[in-house]
This record gives structure tokens, sequence and C-alpha cells, in this order.
């Protein structure tokens, strides 16, 4: 693999250098340098989702015909690269990363028309109605339950650790349409307006402090068939599909390599005295990096496969475990770097104001909420263990 650049890919990397500068505000960088959840808040990154579309870069993961930037995956990894270097926030991964390819993949030409231009251009906010109070590792359990009535389902049930529903205008979610003998079989996937009469929204606040996840009741909600995306009963397949996108797709570790230059930057000037000069502090730093660099090489692999027309397939799984393994590392080494200061947790929330009245003073980053927070990597997305699971089966074949 040639990791050198060649002229035009530096132009590139200097073009997307300009448009951040050109367009990522102080304050935008700023809340979401304050924001210790995985999620940045729509204020926040719909704003930046809304800059990118208008350069044509809303969605770089998608092809050109639906509004994608048609870039190699050289050139989406040296965008990703130039993001984490600068700050910018996370967009509603929900809808450009997971969605969005599901019903590019699958879904009608009605529903491209409508939902594809809306992901594009920040106009709906998505959450992802998969898991259930008795279905999250097993997700094939699921009871939420949609009962044809002429050219509606009506759909009731519940959805839980739901991401950013209390901010969403649409659920995409998987449903039981049948009672097959294999539970596999008899899902549905379909899109739900979060408006609808009959949906509750009720909070769940984690162990940072922050309300980011909530459960989500269905009780008789109406959606028309014509959000059914593909066939009936095939959900289980379209919910596969879009969970290796969620998890093989983007470059997690160029956002890793910024954590950590946070962490070493905390480690040097910490006003106690460098953290650095301990040796088992410095001994994980390089630890950590080499498990950064490993697991950047590994990630261009895959995007070298999605850019030749593979789907990511149990490499994604590889990747997610890793990626939340190393993640917690980063935000562990954190809270021992800045030591008894980590028992100071701010309790207000938002830990920021985009007026740039901030709760927290700006060279106090949120690390101990952040850590907090990180103890959910291993769980959602699909738990540490399923992935395992996943690795023994399709690639050792076990």
């Amino acid at each position: 693999m040639d990791l050198s650049l060649d002229a035009d890919e530096r132009a590139f990397a200097e073009e997307v250098r300009d448009f951040i500068s050109a367009n990522l505000t102080p304050a935008m960088k700023r809340a979401w340098a304050l924001t210790p959840s995985a999620s940045s808040d729509p204020e926040i990154g719909m704003a930046w989702q809304r800059a990118l579309h208008r350069n044509g870069w809303g969605a770089p993961g998608w092809p050109a015909q639906y509004g994608g930037p048609n870039w190699s995956f050289t050139q989406r990894w040296i965008f990703e690269t130039e993001c984490a270097r600068a700050g910018t926030p996370n967009v509603n991964s929900m809808g450009v990363n997971m969605v969005g390819p599901v019903i590019i993949g699958f879904g009608s030409p009605e529903q491209k028309r409508f939902y594809l231009p809306r992901i594009l251009a920040g106009e709906d906010y998505w959450c992802q109605g998969y898991s259930e109070p008795g279905a999250g590792s097993d997700l094939a359990s699921l009871q939420t339950r949609a009962v044809r009535d002429g050219n509606d389902y009506v759909i009731t049930g519940s959805k839980i650790w739901t991401t950013h529903a209390h901010h969403a205008t649409r659920m995409f979610a998987l449903v039981r349409t049948s009672d097959a003998e294999r539970k596999q079989d008899g899902i549905t996937f379909v899109l739900i307006d979060m408006r609808s009469p009959g949906i509750t929204v009720r909070p769940i606040f984690t162990i940072g402090g922050d309300h980011e996840v909530n459960q989500v009741f269905l009780d008789d909600v109406r959606v028309p068939v014509a959000n059914r995306v593909g066939d009936e009963g095939d959900g289980w397949t379209y919910g596969k599909y879009l969970l290796e996108f969620e998890r093989g797709s983007r470059m997690v570790s160029t956002k890793l390599r910024s954590a950590l230059q946070g962490v070493l930057d905390l480690a040097l000037a910490k006003y106690t005295g460098p953290a650095i000069d301990d040796p088992d502090i410095g001994f994980r730093l390089s630890e950590v990096e080499i498990d950064i660099d490993t697991l950047e090489m590994q990630e261009l692999q895959l995007l070298s496969a999605l850019q030749s027309g593979q789907n990511p397939g149990a490499g994604s799984s590889l990747l997610k475990l890793r990626a939340s393994e190393i993640r917690q590392a980063v935000t562990r080494l954190g809270a021992d770097v800045i030591g008894h200061d980590a028992l100071v947790i701010e309790p207000a929330r938002p830990l920021y104001r985009l007026d740039h009245d901030a709760l927290l003073p700006e060279a106090l980053l949120p690390v101990m909420p952040t850590y907090l927070n990180s103890r959910g990597y291993t769980i959602f997305g699909g738990t540490s263990e399923i992935q395992r699971d996943v690795i023994a089966k399709q690639i050792l074949r076990l």
C-alpha cells in the first residue's frame, strides 16, 4: 500500500484545509471540544452538515449519482484526517452513514428522491430504532409489532438506547411483521416520522451525566406501507447491511489520534508537574499510538475494498471491536493523567454555549465525563462479544 501523496492529492488536502478554515466557526469547534458524548448536538452537527452540503461534500461515501463527491478512498482518508486535526463536529451519522446507504441500496425510486436530498441538506434528523428492552445483543428477538391495516402498518412496541430520539424528526426501525420459525425472518425495515401520533420519548441519562439516549414508546403508530424499505420480512438483511456500513465506513483512527494528542498535551501541561515524566504514562501513550497506527492501516484496507464495490463484511466488526477498545484506552489514560482532578465533574449540560459563554473554562476539557461515557463504546453498535462471534464465524470460520 503506497501511503505517499501525489501532487493532486496534496492539492486536495490544501483544498480541504481551506474549506475548514472558511466554514468551521470558533463557536462550533469549541462546542464540539466540550462535548463529552459520541454525538454532537443538532445545532452543532447539522450546521456543519449544511456547510459540507453547500460544497458538495455532504456524503463522502455515497455514489456521485445520489449526491456523493465521487472521491477515491485516498481523498476520503485525507478529508477525514484533516477534519479530525481541525476538530470538526460529527454530523448526524444515522442519516448519512447508516440509513442513507440502505435507501441507496434497497429503497424505492420514490424513497431515494424524497429522503436522500433531505439527508444531504440536513433537513431531516434521524435516529435508529433497533434495540429493545428484551432485545439488545440478541437483536433478532425484537418484539415491536407491525400489523398491516390497508395501506398502513400499525406499530406497537418499544425501542431503547435510542440516540438523539429527543431531537430526531425520523427513525429507521426494525419491526416484526410475522412470527417465522427462524426469528431473523419476519423482520421488516421501516421509516417512521417521529412526529406521528402515538410516539413518546422518555430520556435516559448516562453515567457521564448526559442526555444522549432514550426509550421510545410506539403505541398504535400508523406508518404508510410506502415507508417500508425493500420487501416485507427482509429487514434483517437490510439491518445487517446497515451495521456493516456503520462499523466499517468511517475513519475512526483519525479522531482517536486527535484525542490522543489532547491527552498528550494534557500530560505535558499538567500544572502539578508534567505527567509525561511518569514512565507508566509514557509507555501507555506509546502503546496506544501503535494501536492507532495499526487500526489506521486496517481502515485503509477496508476503504480500498469499499472503493472497489465490496461490502465491509466481517472486517467492519474487527474495526468496531478495536476502535471501541482503543477509545476506552485513550479516555482512561486521560483520566489517569489528570489524577485527582478527575473527581471534579461539571453537572450542568451542555458544557458549552454557542455564544461563547462557556460553562467550563476553555482550558479544561471534559475528561472525566468523556471517560465515563466511553464505557458504552464496547456495548452500543454491537457488543464486543458479538463482534468476536462475527469474526470467529466469518473470518476464522469457527
